[in-house]
Order: C-alpha cells, then structure tokens, then sequence
C-alpha cells in the first residue's frame, strides 16, 4: 500500500508504502529509501516505533545529515582524503566531510527518488547512478529489495552491477530504539557482537590499517552489556564474508522487553551511538548497527574488496529480526 508523502522543490512526488506481517508494520519512502518506521510489539503486545524518522518529508530535506533510516550509497562509510586508486587511475570524490568523503558523497543514494515495485511481501527499489556521479566511475544499476518475512523480520537485500569497474559499499543507516523512538537515551540497550576485532581510527574517524583485539578493552561486546556512549566504530566480523546472512549481533532493551538481532552476510559493523545527533532529537536517541565493509577498503588493499568489475554482480543481504522477552 501506497501513499503520497510530499513533493521535492523540483515537483518530484515523494511516496510512502507500507509493510505489515506477523505483527510488525513497516513504512518506506521513495525518497533516499528510508525506513521510516518500524512498528513491533513488546512483551505486552503493545506496538511502538523502535526507529528513529520524522513525521514528514520537511523533516528529511532540512535535517539530511543524521542520515534517518536512509539507504547508504555508493559507498557506505569514509573514505579518506575524498580519493582512490582503481586500475591506475585516482578517482576525486566529493569530500563532504572533509578531508574525506562520506556515505557517497553530498548527493549520495539517500538523497535520491528511487522506482518503488511492489514485490510479495515487499518493495522493489531500483535507480541507475551514471558514471561520475558524485565522482564514482561507472554506470552502476541498483536495486534493494525490503520484505518482511513469516516471522516478522525486515530483509534488505542489495544488487548492483556496472559498465565499468567501480567500488561499491551499501548500507542502512537505521537509529534504533527498541523503547520507542522519542523515549529518550538508548544507551542503556544491552548489545551482543560477534567481533573479535575492531578497526582503530584517526581523529578524522579514518582506520589506521590495524585490526585490534577488542579483549580487555571497551570495544568488547563478545558478551551482552550495555552499549553506553561514545562508539563511532567499525567491527571485523568472526564469520568474515558470506554468502548467507549470519546471525552477528544482538540489542536488547529490559524495559520493554523488545530484542532486535541482525544477520548479514557483511564483514564488518559500525556501531554508532549517535553522540552528535542533534534537535529535534538528542544524543544517544538512537543506536546504529550498519553492516557493511570496512571504512576506506578502497584505499586498504589488505581490507576486504570493494571493487565491482564488470559481468560481476554485487551481492548483499542483512535481516533484522525482532522479538520480545
């Protein structure tokens, strides 16, 4: 089901659908891709949204930064100084977080009108970013698939290929909090991860290429507790690189009793604890869990590969499942 949702400067109608089965509603717009919300029970069967959005479109086009439950692309994360190497050749991007680039650029995937199919159970969203698109190469055609399957859980699934080689990193960019959006700091959520490691920054939040040991630091989350605050971070996954998702992390919130889990085929997990949201929301109002490869692989030969080449297909699937205890 479809609705109108608003209209860009340009005249560009905006649509919201609507997703519901097994007890879990979810909403989606055509603009950026975004979740807008997600509705779940918690352990008394009481419904509420556990992800963080605005009520309409304004709220979207003047705060785009926190990037709200927005689809992340072409590239997910930094990459550092705003460029890479790719066959012998430096591709420029545009640094809108300088001295790096982030989450694709200024005009990146969240900031696009996506085609919206509907699919059982779910939307099919698909657009073609041209070649120089916020200084990528290569025509890239995308797709991203939002179900919502038998058990309640929200499947994205990500397809791409291009006319040319390229790089390619795609994400959600989700705030959850599972006592409902607008309940204020989700720092005390307890968060399982199955990560051994971390990719320790630079100031300017860049990996400095090590692949630390989260034992006996605050990085690790081999064991449920609480997340508290100050996570900016991504995690080297144990499982690697899949060709199915696999079960990597859980979050937990007592006082509902709502647990969100999330499996992916990704290698890596940035935790961000939104210490830099700002009005109308507050830090910490939300947890972002964005699977993914690591920050500025293209730059990191010895980092999992990010390059797409033509006749390849660019393949990655995350599942968020919710329940309550």
């Amino acid at each position: 089901m479809s609705e109108h949702f608003g209209t860009l400067s340009d005249g560009t109608e905006v649509h919201r659908w609507t997703l519901e089965r097994a007890g879990v509603r979810v909403r989606v717009l055509s603009y950026g891709g975004i979740v807008q919300s997600v509705e779940v029970p918690d352990r008394h069967g009481h419904p509420a949204d556990v992800v963080l959005g605005f009520a309409g479109l304004e709220g979207y086009l003047s705060h785009p930064e926190p990037y709200l439950g927005a689809l992340i692309g072409r590239y997910a994360n930094r990459i550092a100084g705003g460029r890479f190497p790719l066959d012998g050749l430096t591709y420029a991007l545009e640094p809108n977080t300088p001295p790096s680039s982030l989450h694709g650029g200024a005009r990146g995937f969240d900031k696009r009108v996506w085609e919206v199919a509907p699919v059982e159970h779910g939307l099919r969203l698909s657009r073609v970013s041209p070649h120089g698109e916020e200084g990528f190469p290569g025509r890239l055609e995308v797709s991203v698939t939002y179900t919502v399957n038998a058990g309640g859980a929200l499947r994205i699934a990500y397809e791409a290929v291009t006319d040319a080689p390229t790089v390619v990193n795609l994400t959600n960019h989700s705030y959850f909090n599972l006592a409902g959006a607008g309940s204020g700091d989700a720092g005390g959520h307890e968060l399982r991860l199955a990560a051994s490691r971390f990719t320790p920054v630079d100031d300017d939040l860049i990996p400095t290429g090590a692949l630390d040991e989260v034992a006996g630091t605050r990085f690790d989350f081999r064991e449920a507790r609480k997340v508290g605050a100050g996570y900016d971070h991504n995690f080297v996954l144990d499982k690697g690189v899949t060709a199915t998702a696999q079960e990597v992390a859980e979050l937990y919130d007592a006082s509902s009793g709502r647990a969100l889990t999330v499996a992916t085929t990704e290698p890596g997990l940035q935790l961000y604890t939104a210490d830099h949201l700002a009005e109308p929301f507050a830090p910490g109002d939300g947890i972002a869990l964005e699977t993914q490869h690591f920050p500025d692989s293209p730059n990191r030969p010895d980092f999992p590969g990010t390059v797409l080449r033509p006749g390849e297909v660019f393949r990655s699937e995350t599942v968020y499942g919710f329940s309550a205890r």
